[in-house]
């Protein structure tokens, strides 16, 4: 059974990091690159950031670029997104997601999980 599961969102203010993980299981990670994406209330859901199964490789949304770093750990199977001076437009439910083709924003990401809450307070 395929499994992502996102971990490590919460409330903080406005400047403050947080930093969010998603354990995988049951997909050859290697094979596969790893995307974050977030939804905010009212919004529809929107690319943040992708690392291919290298590390070789990755794309950020202009809106997060310079703030926000992701990561991947293959022996561990966990995607990290590193998330610095947080806005109050950053607040959204965020979600990884693996993509077997293709990476940023028009991979084909066949794998979700369920999604955490990042709320940053003004």
């Amino acid at each position: 059974e395929v499994q992502l599961v996102e971990s490590g969102g919460g409330l903080v203010q406005s400047g403050g990091s947080l930093r969010l993980s998603c354990a995988t299981s049951g997909f050859t990670f290697d094979d596969y690159t790893i995307g974050w994406f977030r939804q905010a209330p009212g919004k529809e859901r929107e690319f943040v950031a992708s690392i291919t199964w290298s590390a070789g490789i990755t794309y950020y949304a202009d809106s997060v670029k310079g703030r926000f770093t992701i990561s991947r750990d293959n022996a561990k199977r966990m995607g990290n997104l590193q998330m610095d001076s947080l806005k109050p437009e950053d607040t959204a439910v965020y979600y990884c997601a693996a993509s077997d083709y293709g990476l940023g924003p028009r991979g084909r990401y066949n794998y979700w999980g369920q999604g955490t809450q990042v709320t940053v307070s003004s």
